[in-house]
């Protein structure tokens, strides 16, 4: 009887041999072992193929028919082509995509890109760290996809209409992080004492080390710049970290190739997702200003971690002048020819020596899995639900009160043809009133700027954050997978205990780096929705006050009438 198993996400299959699974759907597994993280099965559409490992979950004896109960009636009720939202609004409702996301290190759509900047022969034409990066232009998907290791989906999916090569091959993400090499003890390198990343215990487990040097750096100053004699133009922002005296000015093609850089270098390292290219109103004010928004987050990010802020290829990215030019390529080439990556990233990791339980460590994987995907679906929900309510508030609420308040004026015309002395005031009060709603109108219209758009760009980042941890817990798992196998080699005498003790110690390693990755997570995300659900009830306190301000005086003018 073939094996059941459960599909955590959905996956849509990219290559020939590869199905596609919607969440909750029931697979039949062809067996149990996974090749390369993959694993071969059927679908309810009958469809045999590969598919992800860790997209699916075992099911055994009496788990299968209450999954199967449990599931089953809402899986029936999925169109075709789609995934389970329950009551949530449908994803075209928002006004940004619904996971801003981008090709490391790959030239797009977006004309602030020149291929002269990039010194292709220290570049390569694919991203080496692996991820999952899905383009998205806000109407759709981007011409162009990359494929690297299966991730699970936020948002929609974007079909590619390849242009760029793909490879064919797609290895888990524990193999394209390195962590398997790592862990199989295949990683050599010379860390470097500045190269040295520490995991430290506090009050509740795992952490990063704290960056003894905290600062911070502020975008400022979004200016239109040209070259070429006004055939190029690109939008240049002025940083300013405040543990220096520079004021670099940096393009979105140098953010793009940061970003670049530190997704391979970091593979159990969340680096938050820069704003979506864009191909067309990039010099548009309001487009400029959600970008703007997005990298001072993204910023915000990056220097409030104890591990990224410190990178040696982010630091050159603050501080080296605009000006030098020779300075800035130097720098650029280093931190692409970095070798301490993939294996070799987790060589520089510095863990305490106690080792942790790795039972007790799966337990704490399973259950941040576990919120990570429920924080992901009320993300979605929260986003969309926002979206609506600020489309209602530009153009239907504005609309209303105008009316309202174009009624009250026709009223006052009316009065006015009385002729009567003794009626002026009255009349004059019914005009204001008139005049005070249609105010009121384009109160509602600017409001979203102030509040609900700045709660959606946090949303946007952090399902970008969200979409990178199940590749981030998949390399845990991983490991965690080869000192299970490393006790029964062992008793199949085909592993000496001392290899079998080395994988347990790497593998405490890459658990030690990804519980502190998330404790981090947990931290900044405690901070900013404290920070930025404060200040939008203080923006909503702000906007009602003020209507009822254009009220009362409206009121006071009936007061001599």
């Amino acid at each position: 009887m073939a094996l059941p198993a459960r599909a955590l996400y959905d996956f849509n299959s990219e290559n020939p041999g590869e199905i596609s699974l919607k969440e909750h759907e029931i697979v039949s597994l062809c067996g149990e072992q996974d090749i390369d993280g993959w694993l071969e099965g059927t679908n309810c559409r009958g469809d045999r193929g590969l598919f992800p490992a860790s997209y699916v979950e075992i099911l055994r004896n009496d788990n299968v028919s209450s999954s199967l109960n449990n599931n089953s009636s809402r899986y029936s009720n999925i169109p075709s082509g789609g995934s389970e939202t329950g009551n949530l609004p449908p994803p075209s409702m928002a006004p940004y995509p619904a996971l801003p996301q981008t090709h490391p290190g790959t030239p797009a759509s977006d004309d602030d890109w020149d291929d002269e900047w990039d010194d292709h022969s220290s570049v390569t034409d694919e991203p080496r760290g692996g991820g999952h990066y899905t383009n998205y232009d806000g109407n759709g998907p981007s011409t162009y996809s990359i494929s690297t290791a299966p991730m699970p989906r936020g948002g929609q999916q974007a079909k590619s209409s390849a242009t760029v090569s793909r490879n064919l091959n797609r290895f888990s993400t524990f193999v394209k992080s390195g962590g398997e090499a790592f862990v199989l003890g295949e990683a050599s390198g010379f860390v470097k004492d500045g190269d040295k990343i520490f995991v430290v215990m506090g009050q509740y487990g795992p952490e990063w080390q704290e960056n003894p040097y905290p600062f911070s750096c502020t975008i400022d100053d979004p200016t239109k710049q040209t070259k070429f004699k006004g055939m190029k133009s690109y939008i240049s922002y002025k940083l300013t970290p405040t543990h220096t005296q520079n004021q670099p000015n940096r393009r979105y093609k140098h953010f793009d190739w940061l970003y670049a850089r530190l997704v391979e270098k970091f593979p159990v390292i969340s680096v938050p997702h820069i704003p979506e290219k864009q191909a067309t109103g990039r010099f548009e004010e309001d487009f400029i200003s959600k970008r703007r928004r997005g990298l001072i987050w993204w910023m915000n990010h990056m220097t409030s971690h104890p591990v990224l802020a410190r990178c040696d290829v982010f630091q050159h990215f603050l501080t080296c002048p605009s000006t030098d030019e020779k300075l800035w390529k130097q720098g650029k080439r280093k931190g692409e020819k970095d070798e301490m990556v993939g294996a070799n990233f987790f060589l520089t990791i510095s863990t305490p020596a106690a080792p942790l339980d790795l039972q007790d460590v799966e337990s704490k994987i399973d259950g941040f899995k576990t919120f990570s995907k429920k924080m992901d679906d009320s993300v979605v929900q929260v986003n969309a639900t926002l979206s609506e309510f600020a489309r209602k508030q530009i153009a239907g609420f504005k609309k209303e009160y105008q009316r309202v308040g174009q009624s009250f004026r026709y009223l006052n015309q009316a009065f006015d043809l009385d002729q009567q002395s003794f009626s002026a005031g009255l009349n004059h009060a019914i005009a204001y009133t008139g005049e005070a709603y249609e105010t009121i109108g384009d109160y509602f219209a600017e409001q979203p700027k102030q509040d609900v758009d700045l709660v959606m760009d946090l949303l946007a980042l952090y399902q970008g954050h969200l979409a990178n941890y199940p590749d981030i817990i998949h390399v845990q798992k991983g490991a965690l997978t080869k000192v299970k196998d490393s006790k029964k080699h062992i008793e199949e005498g085909k592993m000496e205990s001392q290899q079998a003790d080395g994988v347990l110690e790497r593998c405490n390693i890459i658990s030690f780096a990804t519980m502190a990755e998330i404790q981090h997570f947990h931290q900044i995300r405690v901070r900013d929705f404290k920070g930025q659900m404060q200040h939008f009830l203080q923006q909503q306190i702000i906007f009602f006050q003020k209507i009822t301000g254009k009220l009362e005086e409206a009121l006071q003018k009936y007061d001599n009438a």
